[in-house]
């Protein structure tokens, strides 16, 4: 497509809104570096067949440093050729060696699919043959023939954990000689899930020693700011970095897209429904269009409305647009993906579970309804047209929401910064004792070896373990105690919490879907609308005990949005500083949510977000869980004054810790569910006025202390957020939010202003 003359378009005002700001990125002549010497001629003639050759300066240093056995952790953007550095060396290794093994490990199934074509097409046929996939979807009648003959097994974190590690002594051939493992797509596993897959690679790292390998790790990350720090934490150990990309480029524009204002309160139209009116003119323009959406709900009614407006004058166009969500069978994701890549599909709506690199073939444009939450996935995403150096359009459509209007209004925070941190905590009890109980399962644990593998937490969550009577200790060995079956089996390494609810449609009794604990509540409440597969269902009843929601299919054209209270109590405080006279702490907390209501809200009449069609009230029992926090007061001058003067101190502060969390994913990578916050004008912990901004996750990973490293930084930007907002009075573009329990009440802006300039030292207050 001609994504400038598109651009022409959007300015000329045919789709209502602003256009924020247009960043042309110039296109870029490839840069060669030199194959590798050692390298075998059949692996180089492979490569020049298929137009490979001569190597990116990044694959080629990759490539090389892999080859002579160090550990590499490569950060390049999307489409720029990751792949070969980790299957050349794999391939120079089984054309080598033939006792060689490798394994793969990809964080999606339909990732795993893509990557097999790419190895197996460097290879003999013969060897290519013993290239095989091992996970959930294997049939089991292959599975004995796989563990025997397999030279390269490609596999998920989810299978390695449940389904090699704990039966290591079939596949005592792989282990011992393992030479490669390879980790595509590091930036994936941060928070939880990040954290669990940490411990599942030293339970990896801990058999291998025992079978006497000692495999080299790749790994290939999107771009972040602690790519060495990240591979280490999932390692174990170090690894080189390399991050100068070498690939070529076409031309993109970049457009920055804000919705327009619709009420005098300052509400802009959904960035859902703007995409809706995107996709459509795309598609009508034959355009290839990937929209990417923050929610599964929201790849529904994205998909929904846009079928439906194509529906009015062209059936057959409307035909050509599918949702796509990693909750789908495996058969109704691949659907989707052969018609992307066959071009039978010209629209398709995801989630990020498209945001990886699986091959869909050449895209025209990508519109992202909403900040992903990350510049790394911002750049992931938008990476995804433009493929093959051709022109590509990418739209970042803004919510109504602090974080994106605070870079509507700053885009260099996209285009001119450095990336974001991704974090994890291995060491999280409610992630490591569930490890080291499945570690004990697969070989006794030993305190000199394991203690130095698994970190310092190690003999504390030992100990708890036995005293729990789920580990017995014999002559300095950690045993699993026999009543203790199967525990990999236990651990969803996906949540820190362990259980699941199952979504079963009433009248059949099919089980569709399975929402985690943390997030069953506010999902599959009575009454809660539930899309799947661009079908509404209603949930009927949710059985607590039996962890199950039924649900019956239903034409509601409304949805519904859960409505939380949260009480928060300081249990630890672990460490503190002080800011101009505020502390500021870091600490063990624990925090109860609980659904009291929902909203139902008209999703097709009105573009406005906040319609509601009314409130029901709920009595569901809290969610209960232990996490870490930050939380800061006020310096004792500004308080006095705020009494004094009698300014709306609970209004400034709930509008202040708003605003706070709104901006926190700018300096974490984390997703704004991730994170949660309370504020209080005195709390019964602390004795003063309060902001609390706490890790959703129980036990924490690691968000709510980098919060509490850089929180002057954090502070800036929440002032930049309440200031530079053009209303008078706070809406939903700073401080309101529509999670908020109290119904956005009490608010002050004003206050909120006055209280963060305050914090920092800002002179003269705005109040």
């Amino acid at each position: 497509m001609d994504a400038a003359r598109f651009v022409e378009h959007l300015r000329t005002g045919a789709l209502r809104g602003e256009l924020a700001h247009v960043q042309e990125i110039a296109a870029r002549t490839a840069s060669s570096g030199e194959t590798p010497k050692s390298l075998d001629p059949r692996i180089e003639a492979a490569l020049g067949e298929r137009g490979l050759l001569p190597l990116y300066t990044h694959q080629a240093q990759a490539v090389d440093a892999a080859l002579q056995g160090r550990d590499v952790a490569l950060v390049t953007p999307t489409a720029s050729g990751k792949s070969l550095c980790y299957h050349v060396p794999v391939a120079q290794a089984l054309l080598t060696d033939p006792s060689a093994r490798a394994l793969y490990l990809f964080p999606t199934k339909a990732l795993t699919q893509d990557q097999l074509r790419g190895l197996r097409g460097l290879l003999p046929s013969k060897l290519a043959s013993q290239v095989e996939i091992f996970d959930g979807d294997t049939p089991s009648g292959e599975r004995s023939a796989i563990r025997r003959s397999a030279r390269v097994v490609f596999t998920n974190p989810d299978m390695l954990h449940v389904g090699l590690l704990p039966n290591h002594s079939l596949w005592a051939r792989l282990l011992r000689s393992l030479r490669y493992v390879v980790i595509d797509e590091m930036h994936v596993y941060r928070g939880v899930f990040g954290s669990h897959v940490a411990n599942v690679l030293r339970r990896l790292r801990r058999l291998c020693a025992q079978y006497g390998s000692d495999p080299s790790f790749v790994l290939c990350s999107a771009t972040i700011a602690n790519a060495g720090e990240l591979a280490e934490r999932l390692t174990g150990r170090p690894a080189e970095v390399i991050d100068e990309d070498g690939a070529p480029r076409g031309e993109k524009q970049f457009v920055f897209w804000n919705p327009p204002v619709i009420d005098a309160e300052g509400s802009r139209a959904s960035a859902p429904s703007a995409a809706a009116t995107l996709l459509e003119t795309l598609m009508r323009r034959g355009a290839r269009t990937l929209v990417f959406v923050r929610t599964r709900r929201q790849a529904e009614l994205v998909y929904m409305a846009a079928r439906d407006r194509l529906r009015t004058d062209d059936a057959a166009l409307a035909e050509r647009v599918r949702p796509y969500r990693g909750t789908y069978l495996p058969e109704e994701r691949r659907a989707v993906e052969r018609g992307m890549l066959e071009g039978e599909l010209l629209g398709v709506v995801a989630t990020n579970a498209l945001e990886l690199g699986i091959d869909v073939g050449g895209l025209d444009a990508t519109a992202l309804a909403g900040y992903p939450g990350s510049v790394a996935s911002t750049w992931q995403q938008a990476g995804r047209s433009g493929r093959a150096q051709e022109s590509s359009l990418s739209v970042l459509i803004a919510r109504d929401g602090p974080l994106d209007q605070y870079l509507m209004r700053r885009p260099d925070f996209v285009f001119g910064r450095s990336h974001e941190h991704a974090r994890i905590r291995p060491e999280n009890p409610y992630v490591l004792g569930p490890h080291l109980k499945a570690a004990a399962y697969e070989l006794p644990l030993r305190d000199e070896d394991d203690g130095p593998l698994f970190g310092e937490e190690f003999a504390a969550q030992a100990e708890a373990l036995g005293k729990e009577g789920a580990l017995r200790r014999e002559n300095g060995r950690w045993f699993v105690d026999p009543s203790v079956r199967y525990p990999a089996a236990d651990v969803n390494i996906r949540s820190a919490t362990r259980s699941e609810y199952a979504v079963v449609e009433s009248r059949s009794g099919r089980v569709m879907e399975s929402v985690d604990e943390a997030s069953a509540f506010s999902q599959l409440h009575p009454g809660a609308v539930y899309l799947h597969l661009g079908e509404s269902y209603v949930v009927e009843s949710l059985n607590i005990e039996a962890r199950t929601a039924y649900l019956t299919r239903s034409d509601a054209a409304y949805y519904t949005d859960a409505r939380e209270v949260t009480d928060i109590r300081v249990t630890k405080a672990k460490t503190a500083k002080a800011l101009r006279g505020a502390e500021v702490c870091f600490g063990e907390v624990e925090v109860s949510r609980q659904v009291v209501g929902f909203r139902k809200r008209n999703f097709y009449s009105a573009e406005r977000r906040d319609e509601s069609l009314g409130e029901t009230g709920l009595r569901l029992p809290p969610f209960v869980f232990p996490t870490t926090a930050v939380w800061f007061d006020l310096p004792p001058d500004l308080e006095a004054r705020v009494k004094q003067e009698r300014l709306d101190l609970p209004g400034g502060l709930h509008a202040a810790e708003h605003a706070a969390i709104g901006v926190l994913p700018l300096f974490a990578l984390c997703d704004r569910n991730d994170i949660g916050g309370v504020s209080t004008a005195m709390h019964p912990d602390t004795g003063a006025p309060q902001v609390f901004i706490y890790d959703g996750h129980p036990g924490g990973v690691g968000i709510a202390e980098h919060a509490y490293a850089i929180i002057e930084e954090l502070l800036d930007a929440t002032l930049g957020v309440v200031e530079e907002c053009g209303c008078a009075e706070g809406c939903p573009s700073c401080i309101q939010s529509p999670k908020c329990g109290n119904n956005n009440f009490p608010l002050d802006k004003r206050v909120a202003s006055d209280l963060l300039r305050g914090l920092l030292g800002r002179g003269s207050p705005v109040c």
